[in-house]
């Protein structure tokens, strides 16, 4: 059976959503394929005195872990960070803390500006509308006039506010001399039925609807503009004439089925969109599909307070973010640099388990043990800018498959020499300050494995064909008609969460594809 439509989208989550909508309100017939199924925020187990437990299964953020029928399996054997991202309308927007930075003006730059990486062919002005319009869709938290970053227009609701543990990490870096910021987060702040109560696990989906995910926001908007939206479907192979994208074959679990159109939107992520690609055999004349992967290396410290800080209490976002130590300072031995989020402790299962890197042992000391940890742990998370590194890419697994039998992506990624040296910096500085608010005792991980929620820079954008995947719009160099708008694109990573730009991106290259509407008739 073949259908069709103006346009095709692979992947209803952060970008795939933006798109939709944006298209969409521009007239067109969009047609959305997502190879997961809806989520209902009613069945998170948020509230469920199990839900420590019921996250180390189907509510993993690992799809290997989840291993259900939607997820694509990725062999990550050779990879020193784990994939975590979620199959499903909404994306990885269900299963996220909703930290919503945008990239810095430098970041775009970097190449000019540090001599390292390259400079995007784009500049934050280029970015800026599209980040005010992507926060008015999905809501942001925060306080105006970050000094980090130019001038904002996009509307701001309260701040989460900081729990006692960000109090003291916040009159430290003040007593230190370091800036700090309440950090923009995709949350509903204020009063109402569908604000932040600060219950606490906010990647397990939000039962109160607060959270900024797309199936919440975008996609109900997208829908009612006209955009269909088919689930459980899971695009197998991309159909081409001449140097055209022309549709796309895509399995309902049952059978096979075509779907034409004469713009197709890649935007399955930064491990599902090359994987595409790569099976497909399509857009790769650079050799650099696939390659570039970054995935933002972190460390984490927590300091151990001999009174209460409730770290475990409230959002698990961190409502606390320094840039201080954010751009280049060459005295410190490296290029680029890093944030500082500050970030509550875990549950008691948790906790006891060893998620801040020290597992409570099992025995006669375990309570006393315990007790010392839980609830008197404040951590300081640092996130280093990676690298666009071509060995560091995804390539096709030779041994794995999804259920549809198609290879899965295999990660092959080992965190840069500049990375390392940024987080042992940032450990240092991380210690320091969780000193300064008091802490007498320290938890420290150089790296952590599980951590690769940021899947950026396998179809990497630039204005040579020879040296980038897609254009300056998103669309491939070799094949009209195909657009990759989601963290492929990205040139460098920053050292922030990707998730708004993603989005930003998605909305420029959509009102590129109506801007030459005529030029994409068949």
């Amino acid at each position: 059976m073949t259908s069709e439509s103006d346009v095709l989208i692979i992947g209803a989550g952060a970008s795939g959503a933006a798109a939709a909508w944006r298209l969409s309100q521009h007239g067109f017939q969009v047609t959305c394929l997502e190879q997961g199924d809806w989520v209902d925020p009613a069945s998170s187990p948020s509230t469920d005195p199990e839900w420590e437990v019921l996250r180390q299964g189907p509510w993993h953020p690992s799809p290997n872990r989840r291993r259900t029928a939607a997820d694509m399996p990725v062999d990550d054997s050779e990879s020193e960070i784990e994939p975590l991202f979620f199959n499903g309308v909404g994306g990885s927007t269900v299963m996220w803390s909703c930290h919503f930075p945008r990239l810095h003006p430098s970041d775009f730059a970097t190449r000019t500006l540090d001599d390292v990486g390259d400079d995007w062919p784009i500049r934050y002005e280029d970015l800026s509308a599209y980040y005010d319009l992507n926060e008015r869709m999905m809501g942001v938290a925060g306080l105006p006039g970050n000094p980090a970053y130019p001038p904002m227009d996009a509307p701001r609701t309260p701040p989460v506010g900081l729990s006692p543990g960000a109090l003291r990490i916040a009159k430290a870096f003040n007593r230190l001399g370091w800036s700090w910021w309440p950090a923009d987060l995709s949350i509903r702040t204020g009063s109402g039925e569908h604000t932040c109560n600060h219950c606490g696990p906010c990647e397990l989906h939000c039962p109160r609807s607060a959270k900024g995910a797309t199936d919440l926001s975008y996609w109900p908007a997208a829908i009612a503009a006209g955009a269909r939206l088919v689930t459980n479907a899971r695009v197998t192979d991309i159909e081409t004439r001449g140097t055209r994208a022309t549709g796309v074959i895509y399995s309902d679990g049952k059978v096979r089925q075509r779907h034409a159109a004469p713009v197709i939107i890649l935007a399955a992520n930064g491990i599902g969109t090359p994987r595409l690609l790569l099976h497909a055999g399509l857009a790769n004349r650079s050799g650099l599909v696939g390659r570039r992967l970054m995935l933002h290396p972190l460390a984490r410290v927590t300091g151990l307070f001999d009174e209460p800080v409730d770290g475990h209490r409230g959002i698990s976002a961190g409502a606390l973010v320094s840039h201080h130590f954010y751009e280049t300072d060459t005295e410190r031995g490296f290029r680029r640099g890093f944030k500082l989020q500050g970030l509550g402790s875990h549950g008691p299962a948790l906790t006891a388990l060893g998620s801040l890197g020290q597992r409570i042992p099992w025995g006669s000391s375990h309570h006393r043990e315990f007790t010392k940890t839980f609830g008197h742990g404040f951590s300081l998370s640092v996130c280093s800018d990676d690298r666009p590194d071509n060995d560091n890419r995804v390539v096709l697994s030779q041994d794995l498959t999804d259920s549809d039998d198609v290879p899965a992506p295999k990660m092959i990624y080992r965190i840069p020499a500049e990375a390392k040296a940024a987080l042992d910096y940032g450990r240092a500085r991380a210690k320091d300050a969780l000193r300064e608010a008091g802490a007498t005792d320290f938890i420290e991980l150089e790296t952590i494995a599980a951590a690769g929620y940021h899947l950026m820079g396998t179809a990497r954008m630039g204005d040579c064909p020879e040296t980038s995947v897609i254009d300056r719009w998103g669309e491939a160099h070799d094949l009209k008609g195909l657009f990759v708008l989601d963290g492929s694109a990205f040139v460098t990573a920053a050292a922030v969460n990707p998730t708004n730009t993603i989005q930003a991106l998605a909305l420029r290259g959509a009102d590129f594809i109506a801007r030459t509407r005529s030029e994409r008739a068949v």
